[in-house]
């Protein structure tokens, strides 16, 4: 399914963007988000979701499914740094980022790399245009990091599963229409036995939660999800029975890449606005940046900040070439956010009353900050890996 880069779509103008090369996606980014994204977005904050005629015009406008092949409604663009450019962007315009970047995370990592020809051509034209939104689920109220601890069953039984349980803190729980959902299909050792199952919006037996109520990323819609004896189709089974955990392992890279992409972008952005206000802000006659104290916080999270761009390039770069590894994303992925965390609090600080207003820059930001080293990996959980990985 080509998208047609001429033709007028159905709001009435053509909203294609341009990737002949990164200035110019950038550009177009930056111009589409500012014209079509910024001036609603407040309302998303208000309701906690995203309507889901902008999800549309995000389709409509290519930035969503960027690595899935044109055959399928992509961009076919499978250097990372296009993913990184709209993230970045996206920061800039204060846009709310964890749905985006989940719905695009699991086209690329879930169904255009694991599904089959069929699943690919069901599911992914219309992921693309964002006519569908996707979710995945793999948290549950008696656990989250560890797999093993899965408690939701699926019992095949002929050309179906019979899947029961519920899952919890899901991004795009209640817009989502396709979620990749981990399911227990078989009792194995400590991570063996899980599956992925798709379950659609409409599937007898799925059932959703009221919206969960955030202290930041407010306009990304979070929900509990259930399942009681929900039949679920084997056709929808991605990838083969058993090895979900393996793919969960795969995918894992470019999922804690793009949490931390989200950080270094973060920390750029309110750094910047931050050093915008202490040179304007006045204290006893003078700036408040000018303060010896103030100058050398702000001196050490700028070669911080600077340090972690280095960073996640670097990252992007292995990650394109297939040389990112599991520990390799848990390092960037623990450093960044908790140095984003940092930022943020430091930054808050610098603004004292005016920070701590809920609508102010630096504190959406630090609200929005918190949630980043916990989703993707909890930071204790990380640490774990990478010490186990130095022998210990």
């Amino acid at each position: 399914m080509e998208r047609n880069n001429k033709a007028d779509n159905e709001f009435g103008v053509n909203m294609r963007i341009e990737i002949d090369n990164f200035d110019d996606y950038r550009k177009s980014c930056r111009e589409f988000l500012e014209r079509e994204i910024v001036p609603e977005h407040q309302a998303w904050e208000d309701n906690g979701l995203m309507a889901r005629s902008f999800w549309e015009k995000l389709g409509q406008s290519g930035l969503l499914g960027i690595s899935v092949s044109p055959e399928y409604g992509g961009l076919g663009k499978h250097d990372y740094r296009f993913a990184v450019i709209l993230t970045e962007e996206l920061i800039r315009a204060g846009v709310t980022v964890p749905g985006i970047v989940a719905h695009n995370d699991i086209i690329a990592s879930y169904i255009f790399a694991l599904g089959s020809g069929e699943q690919k051509q069901k599911w992914l034209p219309e992921l693309c245009l964002g006519k569908r939104v996707a979710a995945i689920a793999m948290t549950e109220p008696s656990g989250g990091s560890n797999t093993a601890d899965i408690k939701t069953v699926a019992k095949r039984q002929g050309d179906h599963y019979l899947v029961n349980g519920g899952k919890t803190y899901i991004t795009n729980g209640i817009n989502a229409d396709l979620i990749v959902v981990a399911v227990k299909t078989e009792q194995g050792q400590q991570g063996q036995g899980i599956s992925l199952l798709v379950i659609e919006r409409d599937m007898a037996g799925f059932s959703r939660g009221e919206p969960m109520k955030k202290i930041g990323w407010n306009g990304s819609d979070t929900a509990e999800l259930f399942f009681h004896d929900c039949k679920v189709p084997v056709t929808n089974l991605i990838g083969r029975e058993n090895l979900g955990n393996y793919y969960f392992m795969s995918a894992m890279p470019r999922e804690r890449l793009s949490i931390s992409a989200v950080a270094v972008a973060s920390a750029e952005h309110i750094l910047q606005s931050t050093l915008a206000y202490v040179k304007e802000r006045k204290a006893f006659d003078q700036p408040i940046g000018s303060f010896q104290y103030n100058r050398f916080i702000l001196a050490q999270l700028d070669t911080e900040v600077k340090i972690a761009r280095v960073y996640l390039d670097n990252a992007v770069e292995q990650f394109s070439k297939g040389l990112f590894s599991l520990v390799d994303a848990a390092r960037i992925k623990w450093w960044t956010t908790e140095l984003q965390m940092k930022v943020a609090d430091r930054c808050l600080q610098l603004h004292g009353g005016a920070g701590y207003m809920r609508d102010s820059v630096a504190g959406k930001n630090w609200l929005n900050s918190r949630a980043q080293t916990i989703y993707g990996g909890t930071s204790e959980v990380l640490q774990e890996m990478i010490s186990k990985s130095m022998g210990l």
